[in-house]
This record gives C-alpha cells, sequence and structure tokens, in this order.
C-alpha cells in the first residue's frame, strides 16, 4: 500500500487551493446579485458569468490541491481528456444550478433543486478528475467518506446559491465566499481521505500529462480568468449607480440648456 502525501508540496497547495476558491465563490455571488437586479439578455449574462466563475473557483481548487499529492512507490500521470471533461462538468452543472435559481419563480423548490444538482455535479467533477489519475496501483474508495464528500458538495452548493439569493452588500458576500471556500476545501479533502492505493511497483512509462505539464499551466490560466474578472466585475457601474449616475447628469444638462 503507498503512503498518500496530500500536501507535498507544504502549506502552499492547500492555502493557493482555499483561495481559488473564496474568489470563485466571491465572483459568482457578486454577478447573482447583479443578475438578479438585470434583466433580460443582461442578466443571462450576469448568471453565465456566476456559473463559470464557480465552476472555474470549484476546478482550479480541486486541481491546485492536487499539484500537492503524491503516492510513495509510483509517479502521477493525468488523463488530458477526462480532466478536461471533469472542467465541462463543473461549468455545466454549476450553470444549471444558478439559471434554476435566477429564472425560476418558486424560489424555495428551485433552490433545493438546483443545490441537489450542483452538489451532485461538483462531487462527479471531483470524481472524475481523480478518475483521470494514472498510477502504477489500483485506487480504491472508503464508501462512508464518498458518501460525506458528496453530502458536503451538495450542502455548500445549497448554502451557495442560498447565500446568491439573499445577500446583497460586499461584506456578506466576503464573509459568504470565506465559508463557501472552507466547505468546497472540506468536500475535497474529505474525498481524498477516502483514497487508499495499492502500489503495483513497475518501470513502465504512464500514460498522459504530469501535473506541472497540463494542471499546472491550466490552473494558472483559469485562476489569471477569476482575477480579471474580478476587477471587472469590481469596477465596472451597478444598476443603481447607473441611475444615481444619470440622475446625477439630468440638472447639469437642463441647466446647460
Amino acid at each position: 500500500m503507498g503512503h498518500l502525501d496530500h500536501a507535498a508540496l507544504g502549506w502552499l497547495t492547500p492555502v493557493l487551493s482555499y483561495a481559488m476558491a473564496c474568489t470563485g465563490a466571491a465572483l459568482g455571488l457578486r454577478c447573482t446579485v447583479r443578475a438578479l437586479a438585470a434583466t433580460g439578455r443582461s442578466r443571462r449574462n450576469w448568471l453565465v458569468t456566476a456559473a463559470s466563475a464557480i465552476g472555474t473557483g470549484i476546478w482550479t481548487m480541486h486541481f491546485v490541491a492536487m499539484l500537492g499529492f503524491s503516492v510513495s512507490g509510483t509517479d502521477i500521470r493525468y488523463d488530458v481528456p477526462l480532466t478536461v471533461a471533469s472542467l465541462l462538468v463543473a461549468m455545466i452543472v454549476v450553470c444549471a444550478g444558478v439559471f434554476a435559481v435566477g429564472h425560476s419563480r418558486d424560489r424555495g423548490r428551485a433552490l433545493l433543486l438546483g443545490g441537489l444538482t450542483t452538489g451532485l455535479g461538483v462531487a462527479s467533477m471531483h470524481y472524475l478528475g481523480m478518475a483521470a489519475v494514472r498510477l502504477h496501483g489500483e485506487v480504491s474508495y472508503d464508501p462512508m467518506r464518498v458518501a460525506l464528500s458528496v453530502l458536503i458538495a451538495v450542502v455548500a452548493a445549497t448554502a451557495a446559491l442560498w447565500a446568491g439569493l439573499n445577500i446583497k452588500s460586499p461584506l456578506a458576500v466576503t464573509v459568504a465566499s470565506l465559508i463557501m471556500g472552507a466547505a468546497v476545501s472540506s468536500m475535497h479533502y474529505t474525498a481524498m481521505f477516502a483514497v487508499t492505493v495499492h502500489v503495483t511497483p513497475s518501470s513502465d512509462v504512464l500514460p498522459g500529462a504530469t501535473a506541472m505539464q497540463f494542471v499546472f499551466p491550466l490552473a494558472v490560466g483559469l485562476g489569471s480568468y477569476l482575477f480579471l474578472t474580478s476587477a471587472f466585475v469590481a469596477l465596472s457601474p451597478t444598476a443603481g449607480e447607473r441611475e444615481a449616475s444619470a440622475s446625477a447628469q439630468q440638472p447639469v444638462e437642463s441647466a446647460a440648456r
């Protein structure tokens, strides 16, 4: 049985992955607030941005944390198509949950359905990402810890959607995003502690890409997307600010006439 190390690079990967999860949650909540105050195409665009931010944050959190994952006695590679598929799953299911809440008239039912769908999707993303791991040996899981990780994912997703509906102030969004980041990180490490690897020593070359060849550049790219989109959202005026600006300009225009 191989010894598993979930923080082979020290505290760097857990802290950085938590920061990614918080950033994605904060951006997603702010975009959801903007969406609920908008209508038509503008609402749709804000909801898409919210979903992409939350999905990207969760996926980036997972694979940044995986950069610190190692197993004694074997190298680790990643199947590229499955890894990309896990990212698409994260995006699609979060988008479905966010749109269910953003467009439904029955917010309570939509919240439960959206939370369940999104939570199961997040768990699917994680285990699909784990299925992309290639190593010399066999990976097995503790069913109880797997079930606990799925439950945490569903509760975290439901809480995130509830926060998007009910939290408006920037301070409250910040606190909620810190809690959501902790919940997503807890889900990831609960799922990782469910893993057992029985190593079969071999000199064969493993298929796939190393974490630094593929996962690291993709995670950096998605992390950059999160920060740039956060800057855009922070600098773009809200509907209230646009109305206030328009009201302030009207007296000036009247006086000029």
